[in-house]
């Protein structure tokens, strides 16, 4: 079985995504039909990851994408700016009127019984007019790169996002790096352009170059055609045998995948979860504590997961930790408005190392 190895040198870049940014329209606990007012996040399933690397672990990340020159895309590239991360911009003019825009994603966070509401408007988006050939690949990753990245969000948005993905990927393997995908399976992205059934064919050609996939039993499923138990019938969302029991599967379809890991969540209210993690790598299993979280905003926490998973294995920690890092700054990330981190490295490593909430003084 092929064993995941990382780059030890000194590189430029330590990670970079390839992904669609978006501004997220959060009214907070009002649901939109009665909204008088929204806070605006920046973010994007790939990004986030990069996002939180660079602001909590301190790592050299870069997201690749595109940017579109008028007022929202500048609010963008502000955001972009303030959590460290290195653009490489496709550039598109607005026509003042119809576009291309930057995405909008209208995301309420409910409350109690009643669940968040998720929904988009991509119409005319930038980013899903990028296609091969639009980045020089070679020239972004000349002065090295660790671990590439991208996901399911980015690869729903058409025909060539996908192609691209593919692209990139093949890029980073002659330039050395770890890919990562994070499946990130969104029916309604999907039902737009063909539904399941293109998706599974969609994202079946991308993994065949990922080391590393992330997704839960749903995404493995939905978005790839992997056999699993059926998922809104099983009775705990927290046992890791279910989502190792799928392992096989997977292995068996992608034998070059070294490591695949997931979030458990059980959702008991939209603002009590309990919160665990699961990774299979290089053959073996791993399994983080179960915690109770009190969630402020859910909307970005498998990012997070990801995001701290990650920064482990390239810090070099042992497999164990690097599980924890992800649980832990997963966790965090859902007691803070917004989608990306607002956490520091020494309050991941204490609560992954079982720290509390108790009052710092």
């Amino acid at each position: 079985m092929p064993e995941l190895k990382i780059r030890q040198d000194d590189c430029a870049l330590d990670f970079l995504s390839l992904g669609a940014l978006v501004h997220r329209l959060d009214p907070g606990i009002i649901p939109f039909r009665r909204a008088k007012s929204c806070e605006i996040h920046v973010s994007g399933g790939e990004y986030n990851v990069a996002a939180n690397l660079a602001s909590c672990f301190g790592l050299k990340t870069g997201i690749a994408t595109a940017m579109v020159n008028y007022g929202i895309g500048e609010l963008i590239q502000n955001a972009v700016r303030e959590m460290g991360v290195q653009p490489f911009y496709k550039w598109f003019e607005h026509d003042g009127v119809r576009g291309p825009n930057m995405a909008t994603v209208y995301s309420d966070r409910g409350a109690g019984v009643r669940a968040p509401v998720v929904f988009y408007n991509r119409s005319n988006e930038a980013a899903a007019l990028l296609k091969p050939g639009d980045f020089d690949w070679k020239k972004i990753m000349a002065g090295g790169l660790k671990w590439f990245h991208s996901g399911g969000i980015f690869a729903a948005l058409s025909p060539t996002t996908a192609e691209l993905i593919i692209e990139g990927m093949k890029a980073a393997k002659e330039a050395g790096a770890v890919t990562s995908f994070d499946l990130n399976y969104r029916a309604k992205l999907w039902a737009s352009v063909g539904g399941e059934k293109k998706a599974v064919e969609t994202l079946r050609r991308i993994v065949e170059h990922v080391d590393v996939l992330v997704g839960n039993e749903e995404d493995l499923q939905k978005g790839l055609g992997v056999k699993g138990p059926e998922v809104d019938k099983r009775e705990s969302k927290l046992d890791p045998q279910t989502f190792f029991g799928m392992i096989g599967n997977i292995v068996e379809k992608f034998p070059h995948v070294k490591a695949v890991a997931t979030t458990l969540r059980e959702v008991h209210t939209t603002n009590r979860h309990d919160w665990s993690a699961v990774l299979w790598l290089d053959g073996k299993q791993y399994v983080a504590p179960t915690t109770a979280l009190d969630v402020v905003d859910r909307i970005g926490g498998g990012d997070g997961f990801a995001a701290g998973l990650i920064y482990g294995l390239i810090a070099g920690r042992q497999p164990e930790e690097a599980l924890r890092l992800g649980w832990a700054h997963g966790a965090l990330l859902t007691t803070f408005p917004g989608d990306v981190t607002m956490a520091k490295l020494p309050e991941v490593e204490a609560f992954a190392k079982g720290g509390s909430a108790r009052v710092q003084r």
